[in-house]
């Protein structure tokens, strides 16, 4: 442990982390109420739900999901359980792997996340992408990125 002084934030700095620590609250909770309000989905589902539609064929080991997703593989099955009872998703086994099972997007939930998507993009529009200028939004993702590059991965 060093003696040197804290690095305190300069008042310019502690209101843009207080700003962007409130922004992380509110603005989740708005895009979450949309979402459930519009296509009866709640966060989580779509993110699953988007997560396996990036990927080809529509799906994923279950391990690589949760991975992917920053889910403990429990959280994720959990979650599943409850999608596959509305046929949003199905598990298979994994021909590499007996130990591991294979995620796969049902027609059903396809079509499902189609339907929520317009709304749901509207959505973000109306709560961040519309309410910033170009130059904003270049500037969001340069530090977004930037920040998500020295993170790392958390899988």
């Amino acid at each position: 442990m060093t003696d040197a002084e804290p690095r305190w934030l300069s008042p310019e700095e502690e209101r843009a982390w207080r700003a962007y620590r409130r922004m992380q609250t509110v603005l989740p909770v708005a895009l979450a109420r949309d979402l459930a309000q519009d296509s009866g989905l709640s966060d989580p589902d779509y993110d699953v739900l988007s997560t396996l539609s990036e990927q080809a064929g529509h799906r994923w080991q279950l391990r690589e999901l949760a991975a992917r997703m920053l889910w403990s593989r429990s959280r994720l099955s959990h979650h599943l359980a409850r999608m596959e009872a509305r046929g949003l998703v199905a598990r298979e086994p994994d021909p590499d792997d007996g130990r591991n099972a294979v995620v796969v997007l049902t027609d059903h939930g396809f079509a499902t996340l189609r339907a929520a998507a317009p709304a749901h993009v509207e959505s973000v529009r109306r709560h961040l992408v519309d309410l910033a200028t170009p130059a904003e939004l270049a500037a969001l993702t340069a530090l977004a990125e930037r920040v998500v590059a020295e993170v790392g991965d958390l899988s």
